[in-house]
């Protein structure tokens, strides 16, 4: 594996997104089971999300030694909004419109805000 894959500035946005992808199935994948009983929608978002938890704990660990707090949420954020956008299209099978886009575009504007003015890590 090259070694900046696993670099704490790399490390965690790898990381972050994998665990991501486990919480969105872990929220959203049963809207397309919906006649599964809703107690074992709930167990088996949970055992879902328990991965998500063990990636994206060690990721925010990983990461705090370069990104301050403020930074690993923000990016956490367009993550999940980015990450969403994906399986709603091909999981779900949703159509989003231009202003979903829009309101996405501008999330990102305002986290991009959050690093402005921050020093390069060397």
């Amino acid at each position: 594996m090259p070694s900046f894959l696993t670099s704490p500035q790399v490390a965690p946005i790898l990381m972050l997104v994998a665990s991501n992808v486990f919480m969105t199935f872990a929220w959203y994948g049963h809207l397309k089971f919906k006649s599964t009983p809703l107690l074992i929608a709930i167990v088996v978002a949970w055992g879902i999300a328990f991965i998500e938890y063990c990636l994206a704990v060690p990721a925010n660990r990983i990461g705090s030694a370069v990104y301050s707090t403020a930074e690993l949420k923000t990016m956490q954020e367009v993550i999940t909004l980015t990450v969403f956008v994906g399986f709603s299209w091909l999981f779900l099978r949703e159509t989003l419109t231009w202003n979903h886009y829009l309101g996405f575009v501008l999330i990102a504007a305002g986290a991009a805000v959050v690093f402005l003015g921050k020093a390069p890590t060397p």
